[in-house]
């Protein structure tokens, strides 16, 4: 059936009719593209390759043949995508795989940022597109199973709490699909999900040595599901933090498991408002952390020098002998300036004591000769807060500036 599709795409090039030769293999198939290609600038896609991989598993040898050999004087233009990133990383662009050190590009294609999500929700308020941006995490496919028309709970039980739609076994799908043991795999995400962040931890509540443990992570690590995370300072230590770097896996990893009987038996809407209305802004505080450093990386036209990298910090407050956290530290190129930034998505404006607090923490971090104070919210700022804005050492950015 694929050589046949194929056989059609090279009619259709040739004859501008799909109605032609049906190539008897591909190595004729692909003869034929040499020599059309040969003639004038040809571009040939092979959408998800790891399907035509499965079928026809000499595939990638018969092209690496072809592009050593046969295409090296045409004017052929291969593209092979795939949405299964295992097999992308390890059989295409692997070490071992025979199409190895034969691409002239690759591109990982990466989910929408928040604002670019916010315009697939365009008559939503700036605090119901990121809601919508931590459902979602950006995916394009999974925007898609959501209307712009219905309200967020409208679409939630329509398209999440809801064991007839699509999104509902996303998750169990995509680890068969990428993982050998995906029960085990899913434990993990449930321990860092549930809020285990240290290997100890994770490998303690899944019941694994933590080297075995750390392999599993590692895999996650690979597939863009998990991430490891270091204080910005100290990027080497050896007691980093694990969370869900997946915006869609951590929201269903945090409300579907917890809801499975209301969902199962359809009486999700009865519970929706204490189970998920409630917990909203909770969930969403990691997740505005992330927006207000991607605001700070692609959108600040203000910034008060070139960034060289952006995270978060925690470590020992000397002075109430405590842990510190900040949610966001950008340092500057040369290393002697750091924004210091907190993120708040909650109802509440943040007071002014917020700002001697900050000062505390950055004294904690240390490091740096200056430091600038930005506080985003999602409600607004104190009076006596506002006040002592001016633009440069303190800014105060609202959750509807992110999104203009």
């Amino acid at each position: 059936m694929n050589l046949e599709a194929l056989s059609g795409a090279i009619a259709a090039v040739e004859t501008e009719s799909e109605a032609g030769i049906l190539y008897r293999s591909f190595v004729d198939a692909l003869t034929k593209i040499r020599e059309l290609s040969e003639r004038e600038r040809l571009v040939f896609v092979i959408d998800e390759y790891p399907y035509l991989a499965k079928a026809e598993p000499a595939i990638s040898s018969l092209l690496q043949n072809f592009l050593d050999h046969q295409f090296k004087e045409s004017r052929l233009f291969l593209i092979l995508c795939g949405s299964s990133m295992s097999f992308m990383e390890h059989q295409v662009l692997g070490y071992q795989s025979p199409l190895y050190g034969r691409s002239t590009g690759q591109f990982k294609i990466l989910p929408f940022d928040y604002r670019d999500t916010g315009r697939w929700f365009s008559g939503y308020s700036s605090e119901e597109k990121a809601i919508m941006y931590g459902v979602t995490g950006g995916v394009p496919l999974y925007l898609e199973q959501f209307s712009p028309q219905k309200t967020i709970k409208e679409n939630l039980l329509d398209a999440l709490f809801n064991n007839n739609a699509m999104l509902f076994e996303e998750p169990s799908n995509l680890l068969k699909q990428e993982l050998r043991e995906p029960a085990t795999y899913n434990a993990v995400i449930s321990a860092i999900a549930s809020g285990k962040s240290k290997l100890a931890e994770i490998a303690g509540t899944v019941g694994l040595e933590s080297s075995l443990c750390s392999k599993y992570i590692g895999n996650l690590i690979t597939l863009g599901i998990v991430k490891r995370e270091t204080p910005v300072t100290d990027p080497n230590t050896k007691r980093p933090i694990y969370e869900l770097d997946d915006l869609f896996f951590r929201f269903w990893y945090t409300f579907i498991p917890k809801n499975m009987a209301a969902i199962v038996s359809d009486r999700v809407d009865r519970v929706y408002s204490s189970a998920v209305e409630d917990r909203l802004s909770d969930y969403m505080g990691l997740v505005f952390e992330k927006m207000c450093r991607d605001y700070l990386l692609y959108y600040d036209e203000n910034l008060p020098f070139p960034l060289q990298n952006v995270g978060q910090w925690w470590g020992g407050n000397p002075a109430t002998h405590k842990q510190a956290q900040i949610d966001v530290v950008a340092i500057s190129a040369e290393n002697r300036s750091a924004i210091v930034g907190t993120c708040k998505f909650r109802k509440e404006n943040i007071p002014a004591g917020e700002l001697t607090l900050m000062k505390e923490y950055a004294s904690a971090m240390g490091g740096f000769e200056r430091y600038y104070y930005y506080f985003f919210s999602k409600s607004g700022f104190a009076e006596s807060l506002v006040e002592k804005q001016d633009g440069v050492s303190l800014r105060l950015v609202t959750l509807d500036e992110m999104y203009q």
